[in-house]
């Protein structure tokens, strides 16, 4: 019986390449139809949007925190994709004894070209797998011949309380990808007040365009807080969706980059 290795070092045993897949990450489920089996996708979540005409027809399970347990048992799945910081553990617990779990844990680039490829054994589709992390790779050594400073950058994701993107996550990596230096020091997604914002004088604010919806309207909200900041509304997807929506960022880290610079040189 083969046996596969999750990212967190758990042993999963399939007996072949699985039919009806659950999958309870919205970035993990668009690298499932982008590797060609979307047919086998029996289950997602509500929050499981691309590609958009395709997961319409797809059983929603839930969301990703409370996902209905009841639901999936009845959909028999042999294989369900989760993740260790999207999902949550209590629910994934109970789904462990029943069925195959493979749990991804993703806090940079590397981690997330490595969690294709696995998904990519897994599901029979290597070769596809492959391909999609050799452009990736290909696209990102690009983005790295690309010049701009390091500017002091604070990146948003919540609002009430302000929440923002520290070290030890995908976010990070991505923004230092694109040579941008987190203001941050502290790991994971700390809180910070006004006062905190004000000292840590970014020279770049980012908003998120999700989990919370940042809008322009926000942004002169920021300008009082931080008058000198350049403040940007960007693609949340583009910078925290780790599967295959990955061909898609370094373009816009480009083009963000491009807008970067002009503003600098107007000053």
């Amino acid at each position: 019986m083969p046996i596969y290795i999750d990212q967190l070092n758990r042993k999963i045993e399939i007996t072949e390449f699985p039919k009806r897949i659950i999958s309870l990450v919205p970035s993990q489920t668009e690298l499932l139809f982008d590797l060609g089996v979307g047919d086998n996708i029996v289950g997602v979540t509500k929050y499981c949007i691309h590609p958009k005409e395709k997961v319409k027809r797809i059983t929603k399970i839930g969301g990703t925190k409370d996902f209905d347990i009841d639901k999936i048992i009845a959909l028999k799945p042999d294989l369900i994709i989760a993740n260790k910081e999207e999902n949550y553990k209590e629910g994934i617990e109970e789904l462990e004894g029943k069925f195959p779990i493979w749990i991804s844990d993703i806090n940079d680039l590397t981690s997330s070209l490595e969690m294709i490829l696995e998904v990519g054994k897994l599901v029979g589709k290597k070769t596809t797998a492959q391909n999609l992390v050799d452009k990736l790779n290909h696209d990102f050594e690009d983005l790295k011949t690309i010049n701009t400073e390091n500017y002091k950058t604070l990146y948003f994701i919540w609002k009430e309380p302000f929440m923002v993107a520290g070290k030890d996550t995908f976010i990070n990596d991505i923004l230092e990808k694109t040579n941008l230096t987190n203001t941050i020091n502290e790991n994971r997604y700390p809180i910070l007040d006004n006062e905190k914002i004000k000292n840590l004088n970014p020279q770049i604010i980012l908003l998120s365009s999700e989990p919370y919806p940042f809008k322009e309207k926000h942004i002169q909200e920021f300008a009082q807080l931080v008058p000198n900041s350049y403040i940007k509304i960007v693609d949340g997807e583009l910078f925290s969706w780790y599967g295959s929506r990955l061909k898609y960022t370094v373009d816009y880290l480009k083009k963000l980059q491009n807008d970067i610079k002009l503003h600098f040189e107007k000053i």
